[in-house]
């Protein structure tokens, strides 16, 4: 049995059937945690004030003395407002059970949401389903069954990760609830089973990066495209393992829904959560969720979240003093269209220079967690209706021997996408449709990639073999670009798929400029040192 089985099955005793808050003394440990390597502390200057990353764990620690504030490299325990598991919950019931719990320590921390292989509806798979939804009634916690939607997404939309609160997954892109101000993170299986039987886990509270956004995207520039040049433009490890805050005008400017594609995907950078502050931005968002009908956000909520922010600001946001591990910067400005790949997010190609190389696809997909909301939906159809209104004489069809996949990221999603009549502009476009879930992103279901094919895709990942065979080819866009390509048969631009041609000398060859800076406390305004290490401006390949 692991250490953390270990330490769960103790805690489990103690706690017999009543549940408890404290932490088990095998969980009190401090900093220098004795089976772990000292911490570097001459790396991050631990002095001054706090990162965001560092004050929501701080919420969130169990059994800190009077006046200790967390700091990155500190191991705590955590006592997180919700732990998620999806169809993995069947592998985290034994473990749960083989520490002798026989009850969740809080019923009301896991949320099990059934996402991944939805499509299976063999006895086997349906047995399994089955037997999660028992253990969740059971249990009194909460379940969302398969059709909801993707967990993260259904998390998102019911108001489960919230603002300011420490929310973990038993899932890599746990990260994505930092888009709106929710310090996500992933656990593995074991932590889960020792949370549910706890309430509580050990957590290293990790190094955290500054990235800020400088200035505003030009128009059709979207989220997606701002963490596909990340992953390339910084692509030797400097966040991994980091926490990632975003700030800067650029990032208060974004919509949410790109801050979420932007969180989901710094797991693919190898970061440990992608975090944006909460702003008005924010507010508005969750307010015009309140105002729904059905809404899945209590209005109330959201008001004593305004109130909060207003009344105490700096309860949201890094401290100026912050000390930080490294300091990235990119210029929104400066970025075009990118397009991830093939079969690596560490490299990308502006739109404008792929085009010409007119790559042929065979599959085309707006399917996942990270690009299948209703803005995404919303920018395919527009991409459709803008060719329809170059061609009025002739539909708009997928090219042939393109097949098309479009998955909404939740029922609610889907809903939305029926009622503004983008759904039906995808359907007419010959868009193939599939339930609320993973799917083909994960490799499960219908319309993987074959032996040989090219796919494009506004997925998170494109390693061989995720969405299919081995032996395909897989590039990551945004979900304009996947539509302008599924109806032109290669990877293109919505002004070519407009025009019908590429338009080679109105190519957009502007360098993008990004930068590293040296490691230091948050600077203040107009100050900025930027080191030896910085990274030189992007020209057509990153």
């Amino acid at each position: 049995m692991s250490f953390r089985l270990l330490v769960a099955a103790a805690a489990a005793r103690r706690v017999g059937t009543a549940p408890r808050t404290h932490r088990h003394p095998a969980l009190a440990a401090r900093r220098g945690f004795v089976f772990t390597a000292p911490r570097a502390e001459e790396a991050v200057p631990q002095h001054g004030g706090q990162t965001l990353v560092e004050k929501i764990a701080q919420r969130h620690a169990v059994g800190l003395g009077a006046g200790e504030a967390v700091r990155s490299g500190d191991f705590i325990a955590i006592r997180p407002r919700h732990v998620m598991t999806h169809d993995n919950t069947g592998a985290v019931i034994p473990k749960f059970r083989s520490i002798g719990a026989t009850r969740l320590a809080d019923a009301q921390q896991p949320v099990f949401a059934l996402d991944h292989d939805i499509q299976n509806t063999s006895a086997k798979n349906m047995a399994k389903y089955h037997g999660i939804e028992q253990f969740a009634q059971t249990h009194g916690s909460r379940f969302y069954p398969a059709g909801r939607g993707i967990a993260h997404q259904v998390l998102v939309e019911e108001g489960l990760a919230w603002p300011g609160s420490m929310v973990v997954g038993s899932d890599s892109h746990s990260n994505m609830y930092g888009g709106v101000g929710c310090l996500g993170t992933p656990v593995v299986r074991t932590d889960a089973a020792a949370i549910w039987a706890t309430a509580q886990t050990w957590w290293q509270a990790p190094p955290v990066a500054r990235v800020e956004l400088r200035g505003a995207l030009p128009p059709g520039v979207v989220g997606k495209d701002v963490i596909v040049a990340l992953c390339a433009l910084f692509s030797h490890d400097e966040v991994l393992n980091h926490a990632v805050e975003f700030v800067g005008a650029g990032a208060h400017a974004l919509p949410i829904e790109d801050r979420l594609a932007i969180s989901n995907m710094t797991t693919e950078w190898g970061a440990l959560a992608g975090l944006f502050a909460v702003d008005d931005v924010t507010l508005r968002w969750y307010e015009s969720c309140a105002a729904r009908p059905r809404a899945t956000v209590s209005a109330d909520a959201v008001a004593a979240l305004r109130a909060s922010v207003e009344a105490e600001p700096s309860r949201w946001i890094a401290d100026r003093d912050a000390a930080y591990a490294k300091h990235l910067w990119l210029d929104l400005e400066s970025l075009t269209p990118h397009v991830s790949g093939p079969d690596s997010v560490k490299v990308a190609t502006p739109l404008a220079a792929l085009e010409r190389r007119r790559v042929s696809i065979n599959k085309a997909y707006i399917v996942s967690c990270v690009n299948s909301r209703a803005k995404d939906l919303r920018e395919a159809a527009d991409v459709i209706r803008a060719v329809q209104n170059a061609r009025p004489n002739s539909p708009v069809r997928a090219a042939d021997g393109v097949a098309w996949y479009v998955a909404a990221a939740s029922s609610q999603v889907m809903a939305d996408a029926q009622a503004s009549g983008d759904w039906q502009v995808l359907v007419d476009a010959g868009a193939k449709t599939l339930p609320p879930g993973c799917g083909p992103c994960i490799g499960l279901g219908v319309g993987l990639l074959e032996d040989g094919e090219v796919g494009i895709s506004a997925t998170n990942r494109n390693y061989k073999g995720r969405m299919g065979s081995k032996k395909a080819h897989t590039y990551l866009s945004s979900p304009a670009v996947v539509a302008a390509s599924a109806i032109q048969g290669f990877i293109c631009s919505p002004a070519t798929a407009v025009s019908g041609a590429i338009d080679s000398a109105a190519a957009d060859t502007r360098s993008v400029r990004f930068g590293i800076e040296n490691a230091a406390p948050s600077p203040r305004a107009g100050a900025s040192s930027v080191g030896a290490s910085a990274a030189a401006a992007a020209s057509d390949a990153i």
